[in-house]
């Protein structure tokens, strides 16, 4: 994997292999940053990856310009690896081990994006509960953004939040976000 654009443009990034994850490639990152592009100033806003695995889309988040990340996962190989990293390149990452979900419940953390990438196997129940709880906390910031990353097989479009969706091959990211028209279902 590598940094796709920013201070750290290029930059290969070479996770240890016995780490139980599975990146966003770097087409499918690509082209979710390419969207992001026309929504934020990277350097304004926060950022918080659930399910962060290797820390791909935290240090590109870091590359572009954020100072304010928050890295979440359950594995602390993970997290160890995503330190490591943070230090190496002088990027400000702040992680937690820590189970998604009971992070979630507890947090006070609110952002502007939030991306979460959870094993593809998950039940759509499980997908649905990480938006439902990003909501019902009210952990995004006015104008946020909920990224879920999950394979076609998958439909979360739903749920009251839904947005839309980007498909890249056999990834597809879902955006959910407060809007009018959810505002007045609730």
């Amino acid at each position: 994997m590598r940094i796709i654009s920013g201070k750290y443009k290029s930059k290969r990034i070479t996770a240890p292999k016995k780490l139980p994850v599975r990146p966003t490639t770097d087409m499918a990152k690509e082209s979710l940053f390419n969207i992001l592009n026309n929504f934020y100033y990277f350097e304004n806003i926060s950022f918080l990856d659930l399910f962060a695995g290797t820390g791909n889309i935290s240090y590109e988040f870091a590359s572009r310009g954020t100072q304010t990340i928050y890295a979440v996962d359950a594995h602390y190989a993970c997290i160890k690896f995503i330190n490591q990293m943070a230090k190496d390149l002088d990027m400000n990452i702040n992680s937690y081990k820590s189970d998604v979900f009971k992070f979630l419940e507890k947090t006070p953390v609110k952002t502007d994006v939030i991306f979460a990438d959870p094993p593809y196997d998950f039940e759509e129940n499980q997908f649905l509960k990480i938006a439902d709880l990003v909501f019902d906390k009210e952990l995004l910031n006015e104008d946020g953004l909920l990224i879920i990353e999950h394979s076609k097989h998958t439909d979360l479009s739903k749920h009251p939040f839904y947005s839309y969706e980007k498909r890249y091959g056999g990834n597809v990211f879902s955006f959910f976000e407060v809007t009018e028209s959810s505002n007045e279902e609730e």
